[in-house]
Formats: C-alpha cells, sequence, structure tokens
C-alpha cells in the first residue's frame, strides 16, 4: 500500500515537472507565426473574451517584437486584457509601462484611465465589488493611488473621451478619503487625543473642500479646540462653520 502511494506520488510530481518545463514563454511563444499573425489573433482572443490567450499573444509581441509597428497598440490592448481578467496588479503595472514608455501616445489619456480603474479594485474582493461597502474604513493606499491617476488624466487631457467618467471617480475617491481622515480624527477626538483630532479634521478641510465630511470635520475642530481650551481658534472656527453652514445646530457645544 505504501509502496503504491509513493509510486503515485512520484507520478504526480514527474507530471507536474513535466508540465513546468514545457510551458513555453513570451519570448518563445507563437515562434511559427508572423508579427502580424500573433498580433491580429490576439485581438480576435480579445473580441471573443479569451482574455489569456490574449494577453499571451500581445505578451509575445511585446517582448519578440519591442519596436514593431503594432507594439504600442499590444501594449495598451494588453492593460485592458489584464483589466478584463480582473488581474488588476498586472493591468496597473502595464499602464504605468506604457505611460513610462509612450507618454505623447494619443493613447495615453486611456492608460492613465485604466490604471485609476485597476488600482480602484486592486484591493476589493468579489463580495466587495457586488455590495455597497463602506470602503473609507479600508486602507487607502490603492484608494490614493486611483485618485492620482484619475487627477492627471482630467487635468492634462480635459478634452479625453474618459474626462468626464474619471471626474465623477475623482468626487467619488475625493469623498471617500475625506470620509477616512474625519473617522480617524474622531476616534482620536474619542481617546482625548484632541491635538491629533484638530490635525485630521483640518486636513479635511483644507485637502478636501466640497466633500460633505467637511461640516462634520469643522465640527470636530471646534469641539477639539474646545477641550484644549483653545477660545480664539475655537471661535475662528465656528465663525467659519457659521459662514459655511448657517442652518448648523450648535447643540455640540457643551
Amino acid at each position: 500500500m505504501k509502496k503504491s502511494l509513493l509510486s503515485g506520488l512520484v507520478m504526480v510530481g514527474v507530471l507536474v515537472l513535466t508540465a513546468c518545463t514545457s510551458s513555453t514563454g513570451p519570448s518563445e511563444a507563437y515562434r511559427n507565426e508572423s508579427q502580424q499573425e500573433i498580433y491580429q489573433k490576439g485581438k480576435a482572443a480579445l473580441e471573443e473574451r479569451s482574455y489569456s490567450e490574449a494577453i499571451k499573444r500581445f505578451e509575445a509581441l511585446d517582448i519578440q517584437y519591442p519596436y514593431g509597428p503594432e507594439t504600442e497598440s499590444a501594449q495598451l490592448y494588453l492593460i485592458y486584457a489584464y483589466y478584463m481578467k480582473e488581474e488588476y496588479p498586472m493591468a496597473s503595472a502595464a499602464a504605468e509601462r506604457f505611460i513610462r514608455l509612450h507618454p505623447a501616445s494619443p493613447h495615453v489619456d486611456y492608460a492613465y484611465y485604466l490604471r485609476g480603474l485597476s488600482d480602484y479594485y486592486q484591493n476589493m474582493g468579489i463580495f466587495e465589488r457586488l455590495l455597497t461597502l463602506d470602503l473609507a474604513t479600508r486602507d487607502l493606499t490603492q484608494i490614493q493611488k486611483s485618485y492620482n491617476s484619475f487627477d492627471t488624466l482630467v487635468r492634462d487631457y480635459p478634452n479625453s473621451p474618459y474626462a468626464p467618467s474619471a471626474y465623477q471617480y475623482l468626487i467619488y475617491l475625493r469623498n471617500m478619503m475625506a470620509d477616512h481622515e474625519l473617522q480617524v480624527g474622531e476616534f482620536y477626538y474619542s481617546r482625548k487625543a484632541y491635538v491629533a483630532a484638530v490635525e485630521r479634521a483640518s486636513g479635511v478641510v483644507a485637502h478636501f473642500q466640497g466633500a460633505p465630511a467637511t461640516k462634520q470635520a469643522l465640527i470636530l475642530m471646534v469641539k477639539s479646540y474646545h477641550q484644549l481650551g483653545e477660545t480664539k481658534l475655537e471661535q475662528d472656527t465656528l465663525a467659519t462653520l457659521r459662514y459655511n453652514y448657517p442652518n448648523t445646530s450648535l447643540n455640540f457645544i457643551s
């Protein structure tokens, strides 16, 4: 029995090793096809939503023909294929590479757009994409990167067809980051770390103007200055709050 099990394990190991050694990398794949054939079949695979096949072909084209006439387009298609296959880190990296290699490309705006989307979705699981969750409680490293991509797109390519969508993402991400900073500030306030609470709240006011969280950030600043005994700063902030939000109830002042 033990001998039979051992033989089976050895056979599995041989099969795995054979599969690994027989796999063809991008530098050797499709060697029997011309540059144009690899490219056209890659596009066909993309249209058929065979993203794995498209990725293999565009990677092979990129490596085997780095200066070919279709290579720039293939690199752009590769970003899209990674994105559609939900390989978001690879899509983001491919977009970053395209931006670096082709800063003057008429399609560089599309690379910024896909990089923004890829960074946005990178740390989100399938259930988080399907359900409405409070993303402000998450680590916002990728969200900040996503924001930067969309911001560059809107600022540098205002006439891009992707600019309107990017702008909507900017508003959403700005509000999310503002909510995150406010939550951190409120946490500090609950722990009586009033200086830290002021720093977070003032950051919301300074960097996220127009976000819904700005009103609550001003309130948090007033409360924190009150606890710190900073009467002038408290009154100045209260005046700002009254000016920008005249209908705000002041019941929070003890």
